[in-house]
C-alpha cells in the first residue's frame, strides 16, 4: 500500500465558523474562509492540500454566513473529496469549536484554521512523525524572526530530544523563535483533553493550546515539524490584498486574470488580480488591486491599492 493510500485512515477538519470582525465591511458580503486567494476561495486551497495528501473525508465547521460556504463548496465532489458541514452556534475559542466535532470525527485528523493561507513545505513530515513516534499530536511550526508574530500566535518550547514540552498562547515574553502556525495533526485523544480544558481568564475562551498542554501533561507525545514555508493570516482587508498581490508576483509575473474575465484593449492593469467574469473597459486603470468575481469596472475608472467587490471599493494601505 502506498503512503498516500495509507493516509485515507486520516480525516481533515476545517474550522470556518468565525465572525471575521476585523475584515471591516467585507464581512457584510462574505465569510472570511471563502475570500479569494489567487481567484480561488481560501478553503479550496486547504481542501486541495488535504486531497494532495490522500485525505478525502473532510468535516467543515461553519458559522457566520455558513450558507455561502456550503454553496461555494457543495458536497466536495468537484474537488475529489467528501464534505460534511457542522454548524457552530456559539464562539468560545478553538478548543470549544473543535469539541463540537467529536461526534463527527472517527480517526486521526489534520486540522486547519480556516482563515490562514498556508504555503506548504513538507506537510507529509507531520504524518511521518505522527506514525513513527506514536504521537498524540504533531504541530506545524516555523522559525519566526518577527517577535510580534509569535505574540499574535503561540510559542512552542521543546526539550533536548525535540519533544514539545510547553505551548504558550500569545506569549508576553517570547523565549524562543519557534511559532505555531495553526495547522495540527491530532489523535482522537485530543477530545478528552478538550473536555478537561479550562476557560481562560485572558480571553474567556477555551484555547487549543491549553488542550495541547493537557495532552503533554498526560504523557502523550507531542512533536513539531517544519511543515510550511509560510502561514499568512487573513485578519484585515490589507492582509487579503497583500497575500493576493504576493501570490500574483510569485507565480504569475504580477498579473493574474481569470480566463472568463474581459479586459478591453486600452485598459491598464498592473500588479493586480482579476476575478472571473470581470469586465474592465478601455480607459480603465487598475493597479495594485484585487477585483472579486462578477465586478464591472466603470469606464475610465482609476483604482489603486483597493479591493473591489460587486458592492464596494475598499481602499487599503499597503506596506511600503
Amino acid at each position: 500500500m502506498t503512503p498516500e493510500l495509507e493516509r485515507s485512515k486520516y480525516m481533515g477538519v476545517l474550522l470556518a465558523a468565525g465572525h471575521a470582525t476585523r475584515t471591516g465591511t467585507l464581512r457584510d458580503e462574505f465569510p472570511k474562509p471563502i475570500l479569494p486567494i489567487g481567484n480561488k476561495p481560501l478553503l479550496v486551497h486547504q481542501i486541495e492540500l488535504l486531497r494532495s495528501m490522500g485525505i478525502i473525508d473532510i468535516t467543515v465547521l461553519i458559522g457566520h454566513k455558513g450558507y455561502q460556504i456550503t454553496r461555494v463548496l457543495g458536497d466536495g465532489e468537484r474537488h475529489g473529496v467528501r464534505l460534511q458541514f457542522v454548524e457552530q452556534k456559539s464562539m468560545l475559542g478553538i478548543a470549544h469549536a473543535l469539541g463540537q466535532l467529536e461526534n463527527y470525527v472517527d480517526r486521526p485528523f489534520l486540522l486547519f484554521l480556516g482563515d490562514i493561507y498556508f504555503v506548504p513545505k513538507d506537510i507529509g513530515s507531520m504524518f511521518r512523525v505522527f506514525e513513527e513516534e506514536n504521537c498524540g499530536a504533531v504541530l506545524a511550526t516555523k522559525q519566526e524572526t518577527d517577535v510580534s508574530a509569535i505574540r499574535r500566535n503561540f510559542s512552542v518550547i521543546l526539550d533536548n530530544t525535540g519533544k514539545v514540552v510547553r505551548v504558550i498562547e500569545k506569549p508576553r515574553h517570547v523565549v524562543n523563535n519557534l511559532k505555531g502556525v495553526g495547522l495540527y495533526l491530532f489523535d482522537l485523544q485530543v477530545f478528552d483533553a478538550i473536555r478537561r480544558t479550562p476557560r481562560t481568564a485572558m480571553r474567556d475562551e477555551y484555547e487549543i493550546t491549553d488542550s495541547i498542554q493537557v495532552m503533554i501533561d498526560d504523557g502523550h507525545v507531542v512533536r513539531s515539524t517544519d511543515a510550511v514555508h509560510d502561514d499568512l493570516n487573513v485578519t484585515y482587508p490589507e492582509d487579503l490584498l497583500w497575500i493576493n498581490l504576493a501570490l500574483a508576483r510569485r507565480e504569475h509575473g504580477g498579473i493574474l486574470v481569470a480566463d472568463s474575465a474581459r479586459v478591453e484593449a486600452g485598459a491598464k492593469i498592473e500588479n493586480t488580480v482579476i476575478g472571473a467574469r470581470v469586465d474592465v473597459p478601455a480607459g480603465a486603470c487598475v493597479t495594485n488591486s484585487l477585483v472579486f468575481d462578477d465586478v464591472r469596472i466603470a469606464p475610465n475608472a482609476v483604482i489603486d491599492s483597493a479591493i473591489v467587490t460587486p458592492r464596494q471599493i475598499l481602499k487599503c494601505q499597503l506596506p511600503r
